[in-house]
């Protein structure tokens, strides 16, 4: 049976897997559209996007251009335009093109119309607007940067306090909770030094306790004196001394009641959901 031709704008496989043209137009900064068109690809293994991005699209001259460039390069178009003509112009010469066209937020937007029982704004870039959760979340960042590895006062007006031995992701995932907007402060926990004083008395932020596998850290710890130039033998990557730094801060969780997460096989993403998860819980059971 004869093999059909491959989609315009499909690659032909090359050594690490397929390629194809994704060509994405916004009338914002599309933050968005790349954030969902990664997170779709990564569930096909062995594909590639080749990624066009159109950013600020906003007039007639602008979406000329792009179209001229998925002439040249057809594949999946995706796009947010809430201009109507330029939209039309978009999707008229894309279906003459034969190339796919996808707008990402038409069904959520359908749905939350339908449900709110009122119609979408239809401005350009809505979400970047300056408002105070804008400002919330600046002001989060510069707390979560003052607080990282101990630094810092005024614990108590934190939303999250991380705790975890030397490379357990304290300094990432602040900065990730910072920039959704959570205060967070992180503290090393280190062999002989003692915690900040009142820390277990604290009530308003939830205290998570990091930890990993041995193993992972000793790993970590040892490519990090490589990169300092450091390889002396030393008790920082001694597999029984990481062993009763991980055995001493379990015990302290457990000893305060504090939750903890094992971040040997989550992305700094998936530490920083869990944290989020459990500070919703955290600030329901404070209200009751």
């Amino acid at each position: 049976m004869p093999r059909s031709d491959p989609p315009a704008g499909l690659v032909d496989a090359a050594a690490d897997g397929l390629h194809f043209h994704v060509h994405m137009v916004s009338d914002s900064t599309g933050e968005t559209l790349m954030g969902v068109m990664r997170a779709s690809v990564a569930q096909f293994p062995g594909v590639h996007p080749i990624e066009h991005l159109f950013a600020l699209v906003r007039s007639p001259r602008q979406m000329e251009r792009v179209l001229s460039h998925i002439e040249a390069h057809p594949g999946v178009v995706m796009y947010t335009l809430v201009n109507q003509d330029l939209r039309r112009t978009l999707e008229d010469r894309c279906a003459a093109l034969s190339v796919p066209a996808v707008a990402v937020l038409d069904p959520i937007e359908a749905t939350l119309s339908a449900f709110l029982g009122a119609p979408a704004q239809g401005k350009a870039g809505a979400q970047r607007v300056l408002d105070a959760d804008y400002y919330r979340r600046i002001e989060a960042m510069n707390y979560s940067m003052a607080h990282d590895d101990g630094q810092g006062d005024d614990l108590a007006s934190a939303d999250v306090i991380l705790l975890g031995i030397s490379r357990t992701s304290k300094t990432p995932t602040s900065v990730y909770l910072g920039n959704r907007g959570i205060r967070t402060a992180n503290i090393p926990l280190v062999p002989g030094a003692a915690l900040p004083e009142g820390l277990e008395r604290l009530k308003k932020p939830l205290i998570v306790g990091l930890t990993a596998s041995p193993e992972r850290i000793v790993q970590i710890r040892r490519n990090r004196l490589v990169n300092l130039g450091e390889e002396a033998p030393t008790s920082y990557v001694d597999a029984e001394a990481v062993k009763d730094e991980l055995i001493h801060a379990r015990r302290l969780f457990t000893r305060h009641g504090w939750p903890s997460i094992d971040v040997t096989r989550r992305s700094i993403e998936e530490t920083a959901a869990k944290v989020i998860n459990l500070l919703t819980e955290h600030r329901a059971t404070l209200k009751s």
